[in-house]
């Protein structure tokens, strides 16, 4: 069990990880199918979790945090700084797509932790629309308890 947060430094690892997959000719879906079967994760479960996997490494992607030094913070744990779009010069922070205020025990879960800009991070706080109650569903069917 990660300790409470310990799942912000892995994101920030595992998009890293799966850039450089990337990068040297590896299929990144097969990477993180491969790295989520290791951890014994399956079915349902395991496909929202490398489809997170996967929408986090294209959300670095878009917001310029692939870069060499963006890659070597997330190496680390370390929030890059963003260098494309509106958000330019903001760290790059991982959101709890499900609030953590409204389900706590969802904070280690990666299919619930996406990347996003530190200031549109702040700004959401804890609202709860469509999409955050589409998976909270999501989740109950693939076997996640609160």
């Amino acid at each position: 069990m990660l300790p409470a947060r310990g799942a912000n430094p892995r994101v920030q690892k595992y998009v890293a990880q799966l850039a450089e997959a990337q990068q040297a000719g590896f299929d990144p879906a097969l990477v993180a199918a491969e790295a989520v079967a290791h951890v014994g994760r399956t079915g349902a479960a395991a496909r929202l979790t490398i489809a997170a996997m996967l929408r986090n490494l294209t959300i670095a992607e878009r917001l310029g945090c692939r870069t060499p030094a963006g890659l070597h913070d997330m190496r680390r744990g370390q929030a890059p700084t963003i260098t494309l779009g509106p958000y330019a010069g903001d760290q790059l922070s991982v959101d709890h797509i499900i609030p953590f205020a409204v389900v706590p025990s969802l904070d280690n879960v990666i299919a619930n932790l996406e990347l996003m800009p530190l200031r549109l991070n702040i700004s959401k706080k804890d609202k709860m629309g469509e999409r955050q109650a589409a998976l909270m569903v999501k989740l109950r069917e693939a076997g996640w308890r609160w």
